[in-house]
């Protein structure tokens, strides 16, 4: 891809298709000492850190020969167009596939404050965790650059596309919809917490009403199982609801979620008592990340498989 882009010329038009999953399909390490296999384990410690995506790809884009706009300088002077399907934050849409064709927003001393906020290096490779000791990472391009005069982006889809899909789902049958996407990149437990609770507050109001929430929960998780983000929340929420008159659905627009063959799961306020007929322990399932089996023992999973498109995610929540 550098070669062919290398060689164009300022008369060329070139077209970037740009969606989620881009940062692990196409890389190129910055530094010729660091290798593939110790750029794979400095990605699988941050994806395992807790961080929130945008700090992740912040990261990401100063370790690398593509991204945070070097795809770009590598086509200039050619006129660029990037059409994107996103799975990251609208206001952050330099952090799709860590932005190869975008003005990088995050700087060096970003990534030196995330690796400090996580406890980073002592997790990384040596040729990757040097870099950060010696203060060595080189600055990405910003909108400044020359790269970026003639370069023009456009998202097809997005999160919001979802959200608003959703929403006239739920009005056509008979739900008064509320949207309330705060809590995205919080950790799982305390937007449990929050969406619960506006959902409570929403039903003294309005009946029956859906609350919708985009965007992506994180989850920190210190030894694995089988799950992911979305069912680690609907099991924690599960916990909060019993008993009550609440349906929740969490899931992943691409149809997968971690390394599950799920894309979430749903639950409502009969869920722990089927769970504890069935002999299911939620607090293991939640200590240990391992949310799949229990779900999948209940019947209570989504399995739709890949959709080809990753738009973040969705908590829906249902009450009277």
């Amino acid at each position: 891809m550098l070669r062919a882009l290398e060689t164009q010329p300022a008369s060329a038009l070139v077209i970037f298709l740009l969606s989620g999953g881009g940062s692990s399909i196409v890389e190129k390490p910055i530094d010729d000492e660091i290798s593939l296999d110790n750029l794979i384990a400095t990605y699988r410690a941050l994806v395992h850190s807790g961080a929130p995506i945008a700090e992740i790809n912040a990261v990401r884009k100063h370790l690398s020969a593509v991204k945070g706009g070097r795809l770009a300088q590598a086509a200039f002077p050619a006129q660029q167009v990037s059409l994107l399907v996103s799975d990251v934050p609208d206001n952050t849409p330099d952090a799709l596939a860590s932005g190869p064709t975008m003005a990088d927003s995050t700087s060096v001393d970003d990534c030196f404050r995330i690796a400090e906020k996580y406890d980073l290096l002592r997790q990384l490779p040596q040729s990757t965790r040097e870099l950060f000791e010696r203060h060595a990472l080189e600055e990405t391009p910003k909108s400044d650059d020359p790269a970026f005069h003639r370069a023009r982006w456009w998202p097809v889809l997005s999160n919001q596309s979802a959200i608003e899909e959703a929403s006239v789902a739920a009005e056509r049958a008979g739900f008064i919809v509320h949207v309330d996407n705060s809590c995205d990149d919080w950790d799982y437990n305390k937007a449990a917490d929050y969406l619960l609770q506006r959902v409570r507050d929403l039903r003294k109001q309005f009946s029956p009403v859906c609350l919708i929430s985009g965007g992506e929960v994180t989850v920190k998780v210190t030894n694995g199982g089988v799950g992911g983000r979305n069912q680690q929340f609907a099991l924690a929420c599960a916990t909060k609801i019993a008993g009550e008159d609440i349906t929740l659905l969490s899931a992943g627009t691409d149809g997968v979620d971690g390394n599950s063959p799920a894309a979430g799961a749903i639950v409502d306020g009969s869920t722990m008592k089927r769970a504890h007929g069935r002999g299911l322990g939620a607090r293991t399932a939640l200590e240990k990340f391992d949310a799949h089996p229990f779900f999948k023992t209940l019947d209570d999973t989504i399995e739709i498989g890949p959709t080809g498109n990753n738009l973040r995610d969705l908590r829906i929540l249902l009450s009277y």
